[in-house]
């Protein structure tokens, strides 16, 4: 099973090309890049559950839809470890007095049309709607009937029952042709027949109210949770940063199974010694600790024209053979303090092996008799 290192997790390549497209990128790089770091989070995440016992408990958003139990544990995690303070009134006051724009109320119109549809696509289809509209223009200047008759005589628009009101509109509510026509309208005017993508219109402005600024008090608390949810996102981001520069300065701190399981890094010597797949497993390992002991091994197996993994175990196999008590006292050293004690002696015993020893020098100083 070939793996790869990120972020102190080793992820194997079949788990890492099936998140890659759910990553598109500039490029292939980009992409591997972005799906390895979420895969190595998400797995350092569920490792920190673990360590702090917890136990998913899935909500259920507005929609319905339920977590997962590893999206509820990370989410569990995150809020049990990241923590900010809540604004104080003087915080938010400043947002306020600098954004005073912001806490507005939006503008209201009331309006009315009357809406005739073309009854196909073609050209003559659009001119004789047009025609029709300008036709109910002109019997409106006469004032003959009222808007709200012609409404319900002859609008295409479902509102025509109710004489072509549309009722209270915020900005957004109406396609942006049509608002840009009510715009220019004062309160009690009627427009020329208008086109817009479903037909052609007669609008009238029945009532426009300005937005008002709103007091501090109703928006401290919205000011409060906004400037509170951007702190967390920061403290967030920071938590799970910390979190992989912890594990990158371990080497490797997890293993990804093929499955996305998340199991500790550490092999044992046994298991090198016994497991061709937990010898291959060394190589990310020591490209993230060791680089330069890396470079040897994969030229020395190369030389002896052996699999990396073969060379390692025969290399484990002569160190149990061949060392004595000094060399077992160096390897007992070697994984002394260390994050990952097998992956320490296992450095050490290719590092004997591959790395040459200093040459050491006596003086003799010479004592004349």
């Amino acid at each position: 099973m070939r793996t790869v290192v990120f972020d102190g997790v080793e992820v194997p390549e079949a788990l890492l090309a099936r998140e890659v497209q759910n990553h598109p990128g500039a490029s292939a790089a980009d992409a591997r890049a972005a799906a390895g770091h979420a895969l190595a989070i998400r797995a350092l995440l569920l490792n920190r559950a673990l360590e702090l016992g917890l136990e998913p408990q899935p909500e259920i958003d507005d929609q319905g839809r339920e977590e997962t139990a590893e999206e509820a544990l990370v989410r569990a995690v995150l809020d049990v470890e990241v923590e900010v303070r809540t604004p104080t009134e003087a915080e938010c006051r400043r947002v306020y007095d600098a954004e005073r724009a912001r806490f507005r109320t939006p503008p209201l119109i009331e309006a009315s049309h009357i809406l005739i549809e073309p009854r196909g696509d073609s050209q003559t289809d659009v001119a004789t709607a047009r025609a029709a509209a300008l036709c109910l223009a002109e019997t409106l200047a006469s004032g003959t009937c009222t808007f709200g008759e012609l409404a319900k005589d002859h609008s295409d628009c479902s509102s025509g029952a109710v004489g072509g009101s549309l009722g209270q509109l915020r900005p957004g509510d109406l396609v942006p042709e049509v608002e840009a026509v009510l715009a220019a309208l004062q309160p009690g005017e009627i427009s020329e027949p208008m086109q817009s993508r479903f037909g052609w219109h007669l609008l009238r402005l029945d009532r426009r109210v300005e937005g008002r600024e709103l007091p501090f008090e109703m928006v401290e608390a919205r000011i409060a949770l906004h400037l509170e949810s951007r702190a967390w996102t920061a403290a967030a981001a920071h938590y799970v940063a910390d979190l992989a520069a912890d594990a990158r300065s371990r080497g490797v701190a997890l293993t990804l199974t093929e499955e996305g399981g998340v199991r500790e890094g550490s092999a044992t010597l046994g298991d090198f010694l016994s497991d061709a797949g937990a010898a291959r497993r060394l190589q990310p390992w020591l490209e993230a600790v060791d680089p330069a002991l890396h470079q040897r091994l994969t030229a020395a197996a190369e030389a002896a024209g052996e699999p990396v993994a073969d060379f390692v175990q025969a290399a484990m196999a002569d160190f149990v053979t061949e060392a004595d008590d000094e060399r077992w006292t160096n390897l007992i050293s070697a994984a002394r303090d260390a994050e990952d004690p097998a992956l320490a002696c296992l450095a050490a015993v290719l590092r004997s092996k591959l790395v040459p020893a200093k040459q050491t020098f006596t003086l003799i100083r010479r004592v004349s008799a």
